[in-house]
């Protein structure tokens, strides 16, 4: 019984998801969600008191899901603009193909959606923590403006998610390589500037931190999700969630 009571919730979450990702959160009734993951109306509200309920439950998902893409900030990394380009480029590829995550960030900015926690500030405040770090390790260009650095990465992720949702869009979404480019130059001090792969690289660790920092702990690609596929996220298999479920 609880299996399938499990099953039920998280098929009702990914079918909200992908109801607010087509029609948005007022214009997606609790009966078309019902439609779309087959069962009843008393079947959701014995999960979920409304349909804001269950709109908090895909967006608490989304963040959570966010959080496996970027990891924490380390307290030292032996490239931190690069773990920012890497994990930038994760990002935009996750949100093409992880339908929750992408109804997660919609919802953020949807004039119909009241309540729950925002992936945009997340990935704000994460971009803005690796920023300060690449700015206590000598890596960021002196002058630079850290209001202004997370406002235009968090801005090119907002146009990437915008893309994605896009029917008329041109398919593929552009890559961020262009981006990062043009960004770089400017963000990057000039003994790290020829360094930093625009494209996105895999980091290697083995570089030694400097005194009085521990070294980074991490995997070889920074932003690769450290759970199992079948863990936990808000009470939803991640498996499920991110629809690579059989």
């Amino acid at each position: 019984m609880q299996d399938r009571a499990a099953k039920t919730r998280r098929l009702l979450i990914r079918s909200a998801a992908e109801v607010f990702d087509r029609g948005g959160f007022a214009g997606s009734p609790i009966g078309r969600i019902c439609a779309l993951a087959e069962v009843s109306q008393g079947a959701l509200h014995f999960h979920f008191r409304n349909k804001q309920a269950l709109g908090e439950a895909v967006q608490a998902a989304a963040v959570e899901i966010l959080l496996c893409v970027t990891g924490p900030v380390p307290v030292w990394h032996p490239a931190p603009l690069q773990l920012l380009v890497d994990t930038s480029h994760a990002l935009a590829e996750r949100v093409g193909g992880d339908l929750v995550l992408r109804a997660g960030f919609g919802l953020s900015r949807d004039p119909g959606w009241r309540g729950g926690p925002s992936p945009w500030q997340h990935w704000r405040e994460w971009v803005r923590e690796v920023l300060l770090l690449a700015r206590r390790q000598g890596a960021l260009a002196p002058g630079v403006e850290l209001d202004d650095a997370v406002a235009a990465v968090t801005a090119v992720m907002v146009g990437v998610e915008g893309l994605e949702r896009d029917p008329a869009a041109a398919r593929p979404v552009p890559s961020l390589t262009p981006f990062w480019r043009l960004v770089l130059p400017q963000l990057a001090a000039a003994a790290v500037r020829g360094r930093t792969d625009p494209a996105g690289a895999a980091v290697r660790l083995g570089a030694e931190p400097a005194p009085g920092h521990r070294r980074a702990v991490g995997r070889p690609v920074p932003h690769a999700c450290p759970a199992p596929l079948d863990a936990e996220l808000c009470g939803v298999p991640y498996r499920e969630l991110s629809g690579s479920a059989s």
